[in-house]
């Protein structure tokens, strides 16, 4: 089912989705959106449904929402599909609400991992959760792909539980819990499911629901690719690598020469064989001539050496075991409970067998005695051919919230609006997966590193779809793009080389001489799709690898020319090699380069752009000297940061290894000097920090960086001038800070004088017209028609044009 625009083809051995016969259910035909309620049920015809999903976000029926994907993908095999969405987890009632499944339990957390979702990076509770109607906290519980799998269980015992999204994804061997601070177990034994699928799981999802309909038992479904499950006893028929231990300090006893004799076996260790010597000392006196007075022997002219050839034996050979009937075995989870550097190596292992080409299966033992259990991992899914990916992605979603969250006007967007539908309802997915391997990111674990690419026919149908269907469309696009903006149709030149390489980046630290940097394909598509009618602007919205990007400088001038809306976000990340190493990200360097052809196009277009560059605070590998050379790097770029992000231990990434257990899991794993410490910032005080360089300017962070400063060693940048990070004075300060989320704006530098605040005290401070910081960067808005020196006549001539809306 390979199509002909396919960018990866390395040999995909597995059963196209489409070729499956339609479950009988199909004869029922298309829901317009999927049954939350006994009486929509009743509405279609149904008396059940084959399938229940339980899902911690609202429902929206959008193709970024994974639940509506996973719904309608198997509607369109014929199944009969509802969701339960947010149910009160605090009783099993709520999870009867559409009776009995007839097949199995589809559970998710979201499309966010419940814990990230619930709490901040500090580990604090968060007021608000952008998949909530009304934007509301509170509605999911900790854990939530734990808790429903538990309730599913009360409300119908015998029904089958698959679990499945990010939150099985990042869990599904022991790991560490970074709410917690201790390594829990997989999650396939604390939810107690049948089946875990991890990764895009539709090609895995299609064939079990279709084994499970010809009523074949769930325990028997042990050979589908990125599933894991419990198994009590080994399976037959495979081979098992032990890789539950490191080297072990100590001597190494060295290799013997085997054509050593034993004499010189016997001189390299101090010692002689005398009956050997003598008959050595025998024969050389019968074949040389001895000079007494010189007392030394003249040996006679040997034949030149001849060299040794080695023929191979054919009862030696080697017997390889086949790799898709070789299982390695990860330290149990007991072990990396109790010893980091066993933790480490089994991170390490479980990403070299991430590529599906050449991925072996996993097995990591859980309990001793009568309760232990293996935890079984196939290897990962093959990736979705064009084909594929284009029949999801056409299947007939409504591409709006369920009507039950609809206001009285049966509209979404006042007090009932979803920020996450919001911020996706005009953007259009093109591919998915990212070949990154940045070590902090759990896109690769989930969505895998192979691009899987959408066809330019099935994302020009989706923008006129949306065009012509969802309300509210203006004309603009608001992203055109997927994990990474740029990596459409991008992949490995050579197949044979794809199926088997094990390096966790495609970029890192150089960008791979196999990879096709060609944007050409993503340029026409930039092209076609704002050459629609109705479509007046096309933005890109998502991430940008900027180091792949200057690559193709065609590509970079198209993308300033005409689909950025005045600010561009992209991710340096760093300034420093120390973090960047760990991080896995290009250097600064690439930024720069970007940065030229960035500002020389914008100039181009007679445009005035910005760049947004995101930034990590306390990243493993981080020492608060590196955070000091990145704040003087903005000061002297001129950018004011207003929205920090800080590092966020998530789940199986190799960063939360790094963090866990103060190694490197990048260079390999060893328990003496040749494995390489790294510098974990904890502690609370040390990455408020860290995230205080990232905000140098912010009053309230000046007394805690002249203190660390001063510890430094770096009183030269306490100061007014120029030169200085912070100043010596102090102003009133309350101590707050006001997130961007709620306020795109901060105050104004320098800090209002004690007058003014006494005055304005229970006012907040606003800053002058047209001097509002940007929610990233501090930088000022585009100058507009409203700030031209035209304008500012107008303005002063009482013309509406100076008054004009902003």
């Amino acid at each position: 089912m390979n199509a002909p625009i396919d960018v990866s083809f390395f040999p995909r051995a597995a059963k196209p989705i489409t070729s499956y016969k339609p479950f009988w259910a199909k004869r029922f035909g298309t829901a317009p959106y999927l049954p939350m309620s006994r009486a929509e049920m009743e509405a279609l015809g149904w008396d059940s449904c084959d399938v229940v999903l339980v899902t911690g976000d609202a429902y929206v029926d959008h193709p970024s929402f994974g639940m509506a994907v996973i719904g309608r993908v198997l509607e369109a095999q014929g199944f009969r599909v509802g969701i339960i969405a947010q149910p009160d987890w605090h009783s099993a009632e709520p999870f009867k609400a559409l009776g009995r499944p007839n097949l199995f339990w589809g559970v998710t957390a979201g499309n966010m991992d419940s814990m990230i979702n619930r709490y901040t990076a500090d580990r604090k509770i968060r007021s608000d959760d952008a998949y909530t109607p009304g934007d509301v906290g509170g509605k999911r519980p900790d854990r939530a792909a734990i808790v429903y799998s538990q309730r599913c269980r009360e409300a119908y015992k015998d029904v089958p539980i698959v679990l499945g999204g990010i939150e099985g994804s990042l869990r599904r061997i022991a790991h560490y819990d970074y709410w917690s601070d201790k390594v829990r177990r997989s999650i396939v034994v604390d939810s107690k499911c049948d089946l875990l699928l991890y990764g895009n799981a539709e090609r895995a999802l299609v064939e079990v629901a279709h084994r499970l309909a010809r009523r074949e038992p769930i325990g028997q479904i042990t050979d589908v690719r990125g599933t894991a499950f419990v198994r009590r006893v080994s399976e037959p028929g495979w081979f098992e690598i032990d890789s539950t231990e490191v080297d072990q300090p100590g001597r190494v006893e060295a290799h013997i020469n085997p054509y050593q004799t034993t004499g010189e076996q016997a001189a390299a260790q101090g010692a002689s064989c005398s009956m050997e010597a003598s008959n050595t000392a025998k024969n050389i006196a019968e074949t040389s001539d001895f000079t007494a007075t010189q007392g030394e022997f003249y040996l006679e002219p040997q034949p030149a050496a001849q060299p040794l050839v080695f023929v191979p034996n054919p009862a030696l050979r080697s017997t390889r075991p086949p790799r898709d009937r070789t299982v390695i075995r990860l330290p149990s989870y007991e072990q990396v409970k109790r010893d980091p550097v066993l933790y480490a190596h089994a991170n390490r292992v479980l990403h070299l067998e991430t590529n599906p080409g050449n991925a072996r299966a996993l097995v990591q033992a859980h309990g001793e005695g009568a309760t232990a259990r293996d935890v079984w991992l196939n290897p990962p899914p093959i990736p979705l051919t064009t084909a594929e990916m284009d029949h999801i992605f056409d299947l007939p979603y409504a591409r709006n919230p369920h009507p039950r969250y609809a206001d009285a006007r049966g509209r979404h967007d006042g007090d009932t609006k979803i920020p996450a539908w919001e911020m996706i309802r005009f953007s259009v997915n093109i591919m998915r997966g990212c070949f990154g391997g940045c070590t902090f990111c759990s896109i690769t674990e989930h969505e895998g590193r192979i691009i899987q690419s959408r066809s330019e026919k099935s994302i020009l149908r989706e923008v006129e779809e949306m065009r012509d269907k969802v309300q509210g469309f203006t004309g603009v696009v608001s992203d055109l793009g997927g994990p990474t903006a740029n990596m459409y149709r991008l992949g490995c030149k050579s197949p044979e080389i794809e199926a088997a390489c094990r390096k966790p980046s495609c970029v890192y630290p150089g960008i791979c001489q196999n990879l096709t940097t060609d944007h050409a394909p993503l340029t026409r598509i930039y092209q076609r799709t704002r050459a629609l009618p109705g479509v007046k602007k096309v933005l890109v919205g998502s991430g940008l690898r900027y180091d792949l990007a200057i690559r193709s400088p065609s590509y970079v001038k198209e993308l300033v020319q005409h689909h950025v809306g005045g600010y561009l976000k992209i991710a340096p990340e760093h300034t420093e090699e120390g973090p960047l190493s760990k991080m896995m990200k290009p250097g600064i360097g690439s930024y720069d380069k970007f940065k030229q052809l960035f500002e020389k196009f914008s100039a181009q277009a007679g445009k005035q752009q910005f760049l947004i560059p995101y930034f990590i605070a306390a990243h493993p590998g981080t020492t608060d000297e590196d955070m000091l050379n990145l704040a003087l790097w903005l000061k002297q770029n001129g950018f004011r940061a207003d929205q920090v992000q800080a590092f966020y231990p998530s789940p199986m990434a190799t960063a939360t290894a790094m963090y866990h257990t103060g190694l490197n899991p990048l260079v390999g794993v060893h328990r003496d000097e040749r494995g390489e410490a790294v510098d974990t910032v904890k502690g609370e005080r040390r990455r408020r920090l860290h995230k205080a360089f990232l905000r140098y300017h912010d009053p309230n962070n000046w007394p805690l960086l002249r203190e660390a400063l001063k510890r430094m060693g770096r009183h030269d940048l306490i100061g007014s001038g120029k030169q200085h990070l912070i100043p010596a004075w102090q102003p009133v300060i309350d101590g707050s800070y006001q997130s961007a989320r709620r306020n795109n704006s901060t105050a104004s530098a320098p800090a209002p004088t004690p007058e003014v605040q006494k005055k304005k005290r229970s006012a907040p401070v606003q800053p002058a017209r047209g001097a509002v910081l940007t929610q990233h960067t501090g930088l000022p808005p585009r100058a507009t028609a409203a700030r031209s020196p035209s304008a500012r006549k107008a303005a002063k001539r009482g013309s509406p044009v100076g008054r004009g809306k902003r």
